[in-house]
């Protein structure tokens, strides 16, 4: 399947939201629809961009949500561009829908004047790190982050 990615838009918020509540299940609903009411009237400062996947009837099929990070774990420089999120609805997997969306973000990237480009994943998630290792990207860290409350 050929699919083009375009910059998201009003009309695709129904299908985002529904998209990121799978990507990101443990979050509060209310909170992804928040947050991309935010980010369409242009009040979010994170991401700073979001792609999306749509197929030959322009309906959203996957999505990735961009941002710059000043730091990513064995880059050099402080404009690293990073893919926040990635999401492909299951049924258009190994299809290359991924891949066009990663390229796209690589465009996004050089764009804005990076020469890196950051992702992360889950240590757990091995489909998530075989997929970045099909595009290209060298596992660079394992790590675990903790947190304290002050």
């Amino acid at each position: 399947m050929t699919a083009r990615v375009r910059p998201v838009a009003q009309q695709d918020a129904a299908a985002w939201l529904r998209m990121r509540k799978r990507l990101w299940p443990e979050e509060n609903g209310g909170w992804h629809a928040q947050e991309i009411e935010e980010f369409l009237a242009g009040r979010l400062k994170m991401p700073l961009a979001v792609l999306v996947a749509v197929d030959n009837g322009d309906r959203p099929i996957g999505f990735v949500e961009l941002f710059i990070r000043t730091y990513a774990e064995d880059c050099l420089t402080d404009r690293v561009a990073y893919l926040e999120g990635w999401y492909v609805e299951p049924e258009y997997r190994r299809q290359g829908v991924g891949r066009a969306l990663v390229e796209a973000s690589e465009r996004w990237g050089r764009d804005q004047g990076c020469t890196e480009f950051g992702s992360d994943a889950l240590i757990e998630n091995a489909v998530s790190a075989a997929a970045h290792a099909a595009l290209g990207f060298v596992e660079t860290a394992q790590i675990r982050c903790f947190k304290k409350n002050l």
